[in-house]
Parts: structure tokens; C-alpha cells; sequence
């Protein structure tokens, strides 16, 4: 679950790196787009989990949700890019399209616990469908006539 740890920070860092103008000068940025300006509430204590549990509740839907929201931004930096050739939509759809191929990686292989053998450290989910594996069936019958 190392991989989540990444995402999650990495997902972290370029939120941040977005939100900058606002946290320097928020009044500027509600200046810009409101015709009022209003003074900025004070936010109370942010939600807390365990930071040594990866495999949180939350840890799976959070993931969904945040690469259905990189992949989706991806898409309309992508799109804003070949429409108008500005470089900032190119670096917008590097980094997206990124986070959005780590949080579909972490979906579909680093977030399946206990499917790994740990006595062989195979993948036990593995059936070897089009290909039989002839020993290990011969095996197995010696040993049910033996038992």
C-alpha cells in the first residue's frame, strides 16, 4: 500500500501547488470574481483518520472518487489544450493524466489485500485458464490415492 501513501501525497502537492494563488491572496482571487467582498470565516478542525492505517474505509472510495476527478480534468486540460495551444493546459494534462494512471494502477493491483500467497508470495486469484498445468494435476491425483 506504498503506492496509496504516493498517490495521496502526490495528489496533495499538485492540489496545493494549484491552490497557491489562493491561499497567498484570497481576497485578490474573490476580488477578481465576485462584485462584493466578503471577509473569509474561520474554518474549524479538518477530519482526521489513522495515520498508520492505509486500509482505512475511506481509503478505497477516496481513491475512486480522486482518480475519477484527475482523469476528468485530464480530459478537459486535454481538450482545452489542443483548442487553444496554451502550455498550462499542456502541464495540467501531464500532471492529471498522471495522477489519474497512478489512482487507476492503485485501484485495480494495491488495493486487492490477501490474495498473495504468503507462503510462495504467488498471486492466488491466477487460474491458468487456456494453459493446464499437467505436474501439479498429477500431483495432486498421486496424493488423493495415497490419502
Amino acid at each position: 500500500m506504498d503506492v496509496f501513501y504516493y498517490y495521496t501525497y502526490g495528489t496533495a502537492g499538485w492540489l496545493v501547488i494549484q491552490a497557491a494563488p489562493l491561499i497567498i491572496s484570497p481576497t485578490m482571487i474573490v476580488t477578481m470574481l465576485a462584485p462584493e467582498v466578503r471577509e473569509p470565516s474561520a474554518t474549524s478542525a479538518g477530519v482526521t483518520t489513522e495515520a498508520n492505517d492505509p486500509k482505512a474505509p475511506y481509503a478505497v472510495p477516496t481513491l475512486t472518487v480522486t482518480s475519477i476527478y484527475h482523469a476528468a480534468i485530464a480530459f478537459y486540460s486535454y481538450a482545452r489544450w489542443v483548442s487553444t495551444g496554451s502550455s498550462s493546459f499542456m502541464l495540467s494534462t501531464i500532471g492529471y493524466g498522471f495522477l489519474a494512471m497512478v489512482g487507476l494502477w492503485c485501484l485495480l493491483f494495491a488495493s486487492s489485500s490477501g490474495k498473495i500467497s504468503r507462503k510462495t508470495g504467488a498471486d492466488k486469484r491466477t487460474s491458468g485458464f487456456p494453459f493446464g498445468n499437467k505436474e501439479a494435476d498429477k500431483k495432486r491425483r498421486r496424493g488423493g490415492k495415497m490419502q
